[in-house]
């Protein structure tokens, strides 16, 4: 067996992974919630970004060479055209059931974010739909979630976009960033990748560099931090209180995607990846005696949810191996394999496939946080994206590999 992370183990792992997320296509289309056991979970709604995230999947398998991918991705497509539509005032609704009711009508940036990320991706793979749907995604998110005057995304709205949510968010402006590059690159757009410098600016070379590099998560509508944000609900799914060293490692990949898209970058993207990965590793590792990253930490860098998530691992890794490749600094490669053994010891399962998505401090399979094994969104770019270069964005360098117009970046193999 290949040792973990290398490149056959991860090309291993991909193969794995995309067999155990096709049992989450649903046969009228579009995508459910599957279970720890790798079944669609009946009782879990069927939230959009769910269903993006594996459209995205998809797309990837299907430019990485994968069989039957494109038509998966296509029916991601096809559910974000029909079920979550709103037909009378644009955009996605956030979630439907069962019976394809939608059960929230919020128009979310966040989920926003991930149908310009899956519609680009798609477009770039040729998917049937994808023009359509990134021209719906473009014409949504300009008219109603970027903002100029803020250099940022709005937060949400209501269904018929009258009423707009005071909260503004990192996660999900992190998301547009990821998702403004995909768009840059495929569109060739220079807009989308000015907007994803605008946000990294007022987020992390901002307020990032002005609390010791970690990411303040939650503002009110001036964008004033507001640190006791859910302090009462400390594990929310979407929003949980303190901050998020997984995000922050996130963070870093993207600022060195964003720098090596830029043809003059300024030197503080590289500064601030560094600063935050390492702010990220102090808060998140070695604090309770167990192996892993713990998953959020308060304003003061002390311990609040102690359990380990496997996103957390898939971006501590991604952004090791970046800025490996980006500074030639063997403690990232070092810190990489760590993680990978990580990973390969604790989160796969190999019983009923996928990856546990919620360890225990014990570093057993426990579900606080998440249900099941929702989608691979994750855990599939963990494995593909370092045998990918850092610039473009996955879609792109993918397409441009299967036509032949670029020479595999293999990274540290």
């Amino acid at each position: 067996m290949s040792e973990p992370g290398t490149g056959p183990w991860r090309r291993a792992e991909a193969s794995r992974l995309i067999e155990f997320g096709r049992a989450a296509a649903l046969p009228d289309g579009g995508f459910g919630w599957l279970g720890a056991d790798g079944k669609i979970d009946p009782a879990q709604p069927r939230p959009l970004y769910v269903n993006l995230r594996m459209t995205y999947v998809f797309a990837l398998a299907h430019l990485d060479g994968v069989a039957g991918a494109d038509s998966l991705a296509a029916s991601g497509l096809q559910a974000l055209a029909s079920r979550y539509a709103d037909g009378e005032n644009g955009g996605w609704f956030s979630s439907i059931d069962r019976s394809g009711t939608v059960i929230d009508v919020t128009k979310a940036n966040y989920a926003h974010a991930h149908a310009l990320l899956a519609a680009a991706s798609a477009a770039a793979a040729g998917i049937p739909g994808a023009d359509a749907a990134l021209a719906a995604a473009i014409v949504t998110i300009e008219r109603h979630f970027w903002s100029d005057a803020e250099g940022c995304a709005l937060e949400s709205w209501n269904a018929d976009f009258t009423e707009s949510e005071p909260y503004r968010g990192a996660n999900s402006n992190m998301h547009s960033v990821e998702a403004y590059l995909a768009a840059g690159d495929v569109t060739g757009d220079p807009l989308w990748h000015a907007r994803a410098m605008s946000i990294a600016a007022r987020l992390i070379n901002g307020h990032a560099r002005a609390h010791s590099w970690r990411v303040p998560e939650h503002y009110d509508q001036n964008w004033q931090p507001r640190p006791d944000y859910n302090l009462d609900r400390p594990g929310d799914q979407f929003r949980p209180y303190g901050t998020t060293p997984g995000h922050s490692f996130e963070w870093a990949r993207l600022l060195l995607t964003l720098e090596a898209a830029q043809a003059s970058p300024p030197a503080w993207l590289l500064e601030a990846a560094t600063g935050l990965f390492d702010m990220a590793v102090a808060d998140a590792s070695n604090r309770d005696g167990h192996p892993g990253l713990i998953y959020t930490v308060g304003p003061d860098g002390q311990p609040v949810i102690t359990s380990r998530l496997h996103w957390v691992a898939c971006e501590a890794v991604l952004a090791a191996d970046a800025l490996h490749r980006r500074t030639k600094e063997e403690r990232f490669a070092a810190a990489a394999a760590l993680w990978w053994e990580e990973i390969d010891r604790y989160f796969l399962d190999r019983k009923d496939g996928g990856w546990w998505q919620e360890l225990a401090p014990d570093m057993t399979p426990a579900a606080s946080t998440w249900s099941g094994k929702p989608d691979l969104y994750h855990s599939y770019q963990a494995v593909l994206l370092p045998s990918l270069p850092i610039s473009p964005t996955a879609a792109t360098a993918l397409a441009r590999r299967r036509s032949g117009g670029a020479q595999k970046d293999s990274g540290p193999d």
